[in-house]
């Protein structure tokens, strides 16, 4: 298995081990003290660990190589994987929003130190976790890792507001305050709000590479450049370049000379092949089409 493959890898599997200890230790603290917005975060977390395995499990087919059912490769299942954790994410954001404001109807309980500390662990480990994936993600082109990447800096915001609303009602509780002691059930309506837009931004995304929306302009023009600089190119009818997941596929339809014969033709195409994907390691295919050009 290539390094970056098993980077990767490595990746999801301490992301996976993370979420359910994080899990396990967030449901059952805040079912003790009776934290709503820890007890929201657990619940996300447990969201995570099938999130993380799907993502897991569609990294693994995305690597198979092409075959007669799959000629372009599996790419995309990473990108079926991502959207599943855009699911997730906007199931728990629902969720968490429910709980919280249900929470504000209701007598606040007492905070808890060990529910602020629990919090304030999961931000660094989370964060930390975030930072590790995101790199490895963007270095490997993976969209199930930076999905999961994502993943856990949802996890960041919603313990970081974990700590500020269990914070908040200490300061209530120690200076008589009592609409402080609802900061715990505000911050998960907070942190519920934070999660959403994340899965719905990866939502979008997801759909449009399943809907083979064209790469970026910049992306476009740098193909179209390499494409011009190749000898015998006599105009460029067309450049298309769509992601297939952690890959790109190219398809351009260039014009040469008309009384070239088909092994010169071939070679331009090679050329052409060549300077693209030697310039961009993320492109795994590059597919010309030759039309006939001549002088008027």
């Amino acid at each position: 298995m290539h390094v970056n493959n098993k980077s990767s890898v490595w990746a999801i599997w301490l992301s996976l081990i993370s979420n359910i200890l994080l899990t396990i230790i967030k449901i059952i603290i805040g079912l003790i003290f009776h934290s709503e917005v820890l007890l929201a975060d657990g619940v996300h977390n447990a969201g995570d660990i099938i999130a993380t395995i799907a993502a897991l499990s569609a990294m693994r087919i995305s690597k198979l190589p092409a075959d007669e059912d799959h000629p372009y490769g599996h790419g995309k299942a990473e990108v079926l994987g991502s959207g599943f954790v855009a699911f997730i994410l906007v199931t728990a954001a629902l969720y968490i929003g429910y709980h919280a404001v249900a929470a504000l109807f209701h007598e606040p309980s007492a905070p808890s130190l060990i529910a602020l500390i629990a919090s304030a662990v999961s931000v660094v480990w989370k964060y930390l976790l975030y930072v590790y994936t995101v790199r490895i993600g963007r270095s490997t082109n993976s969209k199930s890792l930076i999905a999961t990447a994502h993943d856990h800096l949802a996890d960041v915001y919603a313990s970081l507001a974990a700590v500020v609303g269990i914070g908040l009602a200490f300061v209530g509780k120690a200076y008589d305050i009592h609409w402080l002691a609802y900061g715990d059930a505000a911050a998960g309506v907070i942190v519920s709000l934070l999660v959403l837009r994340l899965g719905i931004e990866m939502a979008k995304e997801s759909f449009d590479i399943l809907m083979e929306k064209t790469v970026d302009q910049h992306m476009l023009s740098q193909y179209t450049a390499l494409i011009e600089a190749v000898p015998g190119v006599k105009r460029i009818d067309r450049v298309r370049a769509r992601e297939h997941g952690h890959y790109i596929l190219v398809d351009a339809r260039i014009s040469v000379p008309g009384e070239l014969t088909i092994q010169q033709g071939h070679d331009i195409s090679r050329a052409i092949k060549k300077s693209i994907m030697d310039q961009h390691s993320d492109v795994d295919e590059v597919l010309i089409h030759l039309n006939p050009w001549y002088e008027n």
